[in-house]
C-alpha cells in the first residue's frame, strides 16, 4: 500500500488489486489515527470518516488531481508501481 502522497498531516494511499470492496476507483486517507476511503471520481466518502476541514482537503486535493489519481488507479488495480501525487499547498 504505497503512499502516494501527504500534506498537512494526512496520508494518502493507494492499494494494490483493491478493486473488491468499494467497486470504484478510491484513495485511502489517514489523519490522526482516523481512516476514510475516498472516490476519485467525485470525491464522496465510501467508508470511514476524517475531521471535516480535513476530508475537505482531500476532496479538494482530489478534484485538482482527478487525472493523475486515475492513472495511478490503472496501474494500482494490474499491481503496477504507482507514481506520487503533488500535496495541496
Amino acid at each position: 500500500m504505497p503512499i502516494i502522497s501527504m500534506f498537512y498531516g494526512i496520508i494518502v494511499r493507494i492499494y494494490f488489486y483493491d478493486d473488491k470492496q468499494h467497486h470504484v476507483p478510491h484513495i485511502h486517507a489517514e489523519f490522526s489515527g482516523e481512516l476514510a476511503v475516498f472516490s476519485i471520481i467525485d470525491g464522496e466518502t465510501l467508508s470511514g470518516k476524517l475531521p471535516p476541514g480535513k476530508a475537505r482537503m482531500v476532496q479538494a486535493w482530489i478534484e485538482i488531481h482527478r487525472d493523475e489519481l486515475m492513472a495511478d488507479w490503472d496501474l494500482a488495480v494490474k499491481g503496477e508501481e504507482v507514481f506520487k501525487v503533488e500535496p495541496l499547498r
